[in-house]
C-alpha cells in the first residue's frame, strides 16, 4: 500500500521541478536578445541607460536589464503634408516637403527628444517659412535648389544633438494661389505667342533674303552667260571675217567681181524697214564704172539698138 505522505511529497517535487524549469526557460528567454541588422537596442538597468546593443546575439541580466523598443538605423524618407507659407510679396503658397534623415545615435534619439519624427516635421515647417518668407513668388518658384540647401543646413545643425543626420531636403511641390496660376498661364501664353510671332517674322525675313539672293545669283549667272555667248559670237564672226578676208586676198578679185558683189548687197539693204537714207560710198561708183566698162561693146562692135518707147497718143 502506497504511503499518502510519500505520494504527496513526490507530486510536490515534480511540481517544483516543473516550476524551476519554467523559471529557467523564462530567465533564458529574458536574458537572450537577438538584434536584427540595421537596428539598435537601448538597454536600461534599473531605469538608467546602461548600453546600446549592436546587431546579433546579446545577453541581458534578467529582471534587471530592460530593452527599449528597437531604433531603426536606416535612412528614412518622410513626406510632410502641404504647409501654407507666405512669401515676401504677401502671397500664400502651399509647399510639400520631403526629408531624408538617418539616426546616427540611438541613445540620443531615445533620450534627447521624445518624438524625433514630429520634431523634424515642426522644424522643417518653421524653417521653410523663414526661408520662403524672404523671397517673392518668382524667386520661390525658381530657387528650389537654394531653398533645399538652406533647409538641409538648418535641419542638420538642429537635429545633430538628437542623434539625427539630415542628408537631403526636397520641395516636392509649390502651389501658388489659383488666381496667380491663371495670371501666370496667361503670361506664359502671351510669351509663347510673342515668340511664335518673332520666329514667323524671322522665317519670312530669311525667306525673302534667300529669294533675293537667288534672284541676284540668277541675274549674275545670266549676265555671265550672255557675256560669254557674246564673246563667243564675236570670236566666231571675227574668225569668219578673217577667213573670208584671207580667201578674198588669196583669190585676188578684180573690179568686176567687187562691183557684182555691191549689186547683190543692195537688195538686202533695201529690205530693212528702217532704211530711209542710203549713203553710197565712193568705192561703189568706181565699181559701177568698172562694171560699165566690163559690159561696154569692144572696138569694132556695133552697140545693140536701143528700143524707143512709143509716143503717147495725142489727147
Amino acid at each position: 500500500m502506497i504511503d499518502p505522505g510519500a505520494f504527496i511529497g513526490q507530486i510536490f517535487i515534480i511540481i517544483l521541478l516543473i516550476v524551476v524549469a519554467i523559471f529557467v526557460v523564462i530567465v533564458i528567454f529574458r536574458s537572450i536578445r537577438i538584434i536584427p541588422q540595421a537596428y539598435a537596442g537601448v538597454v536600461e538597468r534599473l531605469g538608467r541607460y546602461q548600453r546600446t546593443l549592436s546587431p546579433g546575439l546579446n545577453l541581458l541580466v534578467p529582471f534587471i536589464d530592460r530593452l527599449r523598443p528597437l531604433v531603426d538605423m536606416r535612412e528614412q524618407v518622410v513626406s510632410f503634408p502641404p504647409q501654407p507659407v507666405i512669401t515676401e510679396d504677401n502671397l500664400v503658397v502651399s509647399i510639400d516637403t520631403v526629408v531624408y534623415f538617418q539616426v546616427t545615435d540611438a541613445r540620443a534619439a531615445t533620450y534627447e527628444i521624445a518624438n524625433y519624427l514630429s520634431a523634424v516635421e515642426q522644424l522643417t515647417t518653421t524653417t521653410l517659412r523663414n526661408v520662403v518668407g524672404g523671397l517673392n513668388l518668382e524667386e520661390a518658384l525658381t530657387s528650389r535648389d537654394e531653398i533645399n540647401s538652406k533647409l538641409r543646413i538648418v535641419l542638420d545643425e538642429a537635429t545633430g544633438k538628437w542623434g539625427l543626420r539630415v542628408s537631403r531636403v526636397e520641395l516636392k511641390a509649390i502651389d501658388p494661389p489659383v488666381s496667380i496660376q491663371d495670371s501666370m498661364e496667361k503670361q506664359m501664353r502671351a510669351e509663347r505667342d510673342r515668340r511664335a510671332a518673332i520666329l514667323t517674322a524671322e522665317g519670312s525675313k530669311q525667306s525673302q533674303i534667300l529669294e533675293a539672293e537667288g534672284r541676284r545669283q540668277a541675274a549674275i549667272l545670266g549676265a555671265e552667260g550672255e557675256k560669254q555667248a557674246a564673246i563667243l559670237r564675236a570670236e566666231g564672226e571675227a574668225t569668219a571675217i578673217q577667213s573670208v578676208f584671207d580667201a578674198i586676198h588669196k583669190g585676188n578679185p578684180d573690179d568686176k567681181l567687187l562691183a557684182y558683189q555691191y549689186l547683190q548687197t543692195l537688195p538686202k539693204i533695201s529690205e530693212s524697214a528702217s532704211s530711209k537714207l542710203w549713203i553710197i560710198p565712193s568705192e561703189f561708183t568706181e565699181a559701177l564704172k568698172g562694171l560699165r566698162q566690163g559690159f561696154a561693146p569692144r572696138a569694132g562692135q556695133t552697140p545693140p539698138p536701143t528700143a524707143v518707147p512709143p509716143a503717147d497718143p495725142a489727147p
